[in-house]
């Protein structure tokens, strides 16, 4: 089932990861006319926001001039290729960045609706773009010695500027499962009290070290849910984020349906398709939006289960609701 595209996934671009190394190479992308560049704002409470044409739903790419003008000493990041030319970005603060919003009539996006929002190539190099500003704004010393970190590799390694270690930094990704637990013809969801009355998901939860994807699916929803799962299936993956995350999302048979809640979960459920349905459509029931794998893997469910469509299904209940 590795052909799945959820949104962030599937961008067609050619990273050029073993020549970011080349400093011929780098200099002639980065003096490319072609090249464009990705403007993203200051770190706000939902992370960096990309600067977006006011009049389209279309991410406002930067060329060579604008660079040169708003942005001359700010490192741009190597995205990759796609086809028509070098793809960077750059990381602004808040006066710079409200400066280009202005003179150039944009606005800022922030990548919950720019994957709802966006062409899928365009949410994908934003969510990349701001991922990797995430890990460089994070990891500016070196976690060995303590020294200072220097970007090399076009923004993709920190080397450590102490001789004596030279100890060499990669981006960070935190692997994590997501799993939609069939019994019958039922499947497990879970709520949280933080979230929103009626608002149900698959469960998930995060790879330990020494780990099998497998050994994790089964673990967390013992520990969330206290079922037992036998059987499970790869069924397709997500970057996601938010920060850091890798969602790696599983299909999985329950050997048990006894439910036994941890201390994650407020309450946990199995729903038959009969109760999903009518959830939907008489607003009893809210599930997560496209943006998430935990969508995808119910809409699987309910096709392999009933042939049925999810995204027939919704109506406009949001995701977000407050609780009264």
């Amino acid at each position: 089932m590795s052909d799945r595209t959820n949104i962030f996934a599937g961008i067609a671009l050619d990273r050029n990861a073993e020549l970011r190394d080349d400093a011929e190479w780098a200099a002639a992308q980065l003096a490319d006319p072609t090249a464009r560049f990705l403007l993203l704002g200051a770190e706000a409470a939902g992370g960096r926001q990309a600067l977006l044409q006011a009049a389209s739903e279309a991410l406002r790419w930067l060329d060579q001039d604008e660079r040169r003008r708003f942005a001359p000493d700010l490192a741009p990041t190597y995205l990759g290729s796609d086809g028509i030319g070098p793809l960077f970005s750059l990381c602004a603060e808040a006066s710079l960045a409200d400066r280009v919003r202005a003179e150039l009539g944009g606005v800022f996006i922030d990548l919950r609706s720019a994957g709802m929002r966006l062409h899928p190539f365009q949410a994908g190099l934003f969510a990349y773009a701001r991922a990797i500003a995430h890990w460089q704004a994070r990891t500016r010393w070196c976690g060995a010695c303590g020294a200072t970190l220097q970007l090399v590799a076009l923004g993709h390694r920190g080397k450590c500027t102490n001789p004596s270690c030279a100890l060499e930094h990669f981006p960070r990704v935190d692997p994590a499962m997501i799993v939609i637990v069939s019994w019958r013809d039922q499947c497990l969801l879970g709520s949280q009290s933080t979230w929103s009355e009626n608002r149900w998901s698959t469960l998930a939860g995060f790879i330990e070290p020494g780990e099998s994807l497998e050994d994790a699916v089964r673990r967390e929803v013992f520990e969330e849910a206290g079922v037992k799962v036998g059987a499970c299936a790869y069924h397709s993956s997500q970057p996601w984020p938010f920060p850091s995350s890798l969602m790696l999302g599983f299909t999985a048979e329950a050997e048990d349906p006894a439910i036994r809640l941890g201390r994650e979960l407020s309450d946990a459920r199995w729903f038959s398709v009969d109760e999903i349905v009518d959830g939907l459509a008489e607003h009893r029931l809210v599930l997560p939006p496209r943006l998430s794998v935990s969508h995808e893997l119910i809409a699987h469910w309910l096709r392999e289960r009933a042939g049925l469509e999810l995204a027939e299904l919704l109506s406009d209940e949001p995701w977000q609701k407050p609780r009264a």
